[in-house]
């Protein structure tokens, strides 16, 4: 089944001939191309977050397929949902599911379910793809999203992905989607995601977990974000660095009231 795209013309624009040109501008292409294991982007409308996630993209060598874990907003569909086959759809463009992979995830991992009604209507995945597309349309995708809360379930699924990535073996990239604190003011935002972020760059599932809980940290892909780390870190991840950190902020000009955004690379 085909997922047609759900916030064309209001987090991006809404045909290619505009949507292209924004990305390539955020992309740089001068970038030196490396490998990574995992990269965290932002997925607000593009004025606000759309530089971050291009910057962070743009040194990343896109392999044949990258998996996709994001937040789910909407509270549809099964914790762990998987988009299983077919293409999501972009204005103008598409980029296909890897269902090789896809089915090989859900053989393996009982608690990961084909569902797409998590994915309907979830803007988390979606802004991201244009920039997936913009530097190798070829890329599959497997999309997954998390909402899954229980700790237990969580690491376990997420050891049990990279058992299949390794049984896999080809590279496979993992993007995760993510925001950071919503809705403080712009002091209070980058304290509290700096604590989120430097369990991120210590490359700490655990202790980024638990800090957003305690701390009261709105980072709305913490799941996702737990669940990439957790794997990175069993396929030997060893160091990861800010690509830059941003607010909403610096392009409404409101800092009482902002949203964080973050880009992270991990190798």
């Amino acid at each position: 089944m085909d997922r047609s795209p759900v916030v064309a013309g209001k987090f991006y624009p809404g045909v290619k001939a505009q949507w292209e040109p924004m990305v390539r501008q955020y992309l740089d292409t001068k970038h030196p191309q490396k490998p990574a294991l995992l990269a965290m982007v932002p997925h607000a409308g593009y004025i606000y977050s759309g530089a971050i996630a291009g910057e962070t993209l743009s040194g990343i060598v896109l392999p044949e397929t990258v998996l996709l874990l994001g937040p789910n907003h909407t509270g549809l569909g099964a914790r762990l949902s998987l988009w299983p086959a077919g293409r999501w759809l972009l204005p103008g463009a598409h980029m296909t599911v890897d269902e090789a992979l896809s089915r090989m995830i859900l053989e393996n991992i009982p608690d990961i379910q084909p569902d797409i009604h998590a994915h309907m209507h979830e803007h988390s995945l979606e802004v991201i793809l244009p920039f997936l597309w913009a530097k190798e349309p070829k890329t599959k995708i497997v999309p997954l999203a998390v909402s899954e809360h229980q700790e237990e379930v969580l690491f376990t699924t997420a050891h049990r992905l990279a058992a299949v990535l390794k049984k896999w073996r080809k590279p496979v990239l993992i993007v995760v989607s993510s925001d950071m604190s919503h809705f403080v003011s712009a002091k209070e935002a980058e304290a509290r995601d700096s604590q989120a972020l430097e369990a991120i760059l210590n490359l700490d599932p655990e202790t980024l977990l638990k800090t957003v809980r305690t701390k009261n940290i709105s980072m709305c892909g913490v799941l996702p974000m737990t669940m990439g780390l957790t794997i990175a870190n069993a396929q030997g991840a060893t160091k990861a660095r800010l690509a830059r950190y941003g607010h909403s902020g610096e392009e409404s000009g409101d800092y009482s009231q902002v949203v964080g955004y973050a880009g992270v690379l991990v190798s």
